[in-house]
């Protein structure tokens, strides 16, 4: 038995050496001497004059062909990556809400209420305590913020890494959800550099824009989130297409913002009505004229706030 076992195995070795020498004995096209050879569908190929080295190599890829990428995902054998911004991090039975079969028909009466209760315990034991249902309600939370405000997804991963360690640490304790959900998405716009400030944030949330700044500088701190303050520049490409303004604008706002940083002017300063009043100014010293209503209006700022920036940064600037 055991002879029979070795023998077996030696066997099996020596198929896939020979496999391994047939796939490495074609290094160079007998026809140009080219190294350029392409493996396509089991045939080996050089890539320059098209002669056909070898035909009967294994091809390890699909059986199936795809011409576009909905055809693609849907012949796929493979799920959706898992991510951070579901509960379950996406490793989770989907129970189609059609009733019908593989083959299409539709089920009976019997087979249709019994799909309905598979349904109804699926969605029970997906979250299996109050803090599972917790988290879930906060992702999804975190979910409609985002698309509200137009972030990509890049910054909705990094809001739900920032909650979930803030749920490890046990910093959500007397705190609402939705408050703790707000902060950690406006700290990874922060982290990740997309210019949204708390004003756009407490809009679409249902806090007080005070609890938000609050939680915010809680959670910053006792989770060590290096932050650094935010740039005015990062709003500044924003604002001047809401404004149709062009190219020129901007690198002007950007300079007067540079000029003004330099002379100690940003410190303490909202960095929205910062960038509002730079566009305001660059849009006058260019000759494509904004009022201070329509500048106000884009950034979420008053006409005082941008009436005081802009008198600042003219004196800098030396006009």
């Amino acid at each position: 038995m055991t002879d029979s076992f070795r023998g077996r195995q030696h066997e099996r070795q020596r198929q896939r050496e020979t496999e391994n020498e047939s796939e490495d004995e074609h290094h160079a096209c007998p026809e140009c001497n080219s190294e350029n050879l392409v493996h396509s569908e089991g045939e080996v190929i050089c890539d320059d004059c098209g002669l056909v080295l070898d035909e009967q190599n294994i091809d390890r890829g699909p059986e199936w062909r795809a011409f576009n990428h909905s055809e693609r995902q849907s012949k796929s054998r493979v799920g959706a990556p898992t991510t951070k911004t579901m509960h379950d991090k996406g490793l989770t039975t989907t129970i189609d809400w059609q009733n019908k079969d593989a083959y299409g028909r539709s089920l009976s009466s019997e087979k249709r209420s019994q799909m309905h209760r598979l349904r109804k315990w699926q969605e029970r034991i997906r979250t299996k305590d109050a803090g599972e249902r917790n988290l879930q309600f906060a992702l999804s939370e975190m979910d409609r913020m985002a698309s509200a405000l137009g972030v990509p997804d890049s910054v909705r991963e990094v809001a739900s890494v920032i909650y979930r360690r803030a749920l490890n640490e046990d910093l959500i304790r007397g705190r609402s959800i939705e408050g703790v959900a707000t902060s950690a998405l406006y700290a990874a716009c922060r982290q990740e550099g997309i210019p949204r400030s708390l004003d756009e944030v407490a809009e679409v949330s249902r806090v007080p824009q005070k609890e938000i700044g609050r939680t915010y500088r809680y959670i910053s701190q006792e989770l060590g989130l290096e932050l650094k303050p935010v740039d005015p520049k990062q709003f500044v490409p924003r604002f001047a297409s809401e404004l149709e303004l062009s190219k020129e604008v901007q690198s002007k706002a950007n300079e007067i913002i540079d000029v003004s940083a330099e002379k100690g002017l940003l410190s303490g300063k909202s960095p929205t009505g910062f960038a509002a009043a730079a566009i305001y100014a660059a849009s006058l010293l260019c000759n494509e004229k904004k009022t201070q209503r329509e500048v106000a209006s884009v950034a979420q700022v008053t006409e005082v706030t941008i009436r005081n920036r802009y008198q600042e940064q003219i004196e800098a600037m030396g006009l």
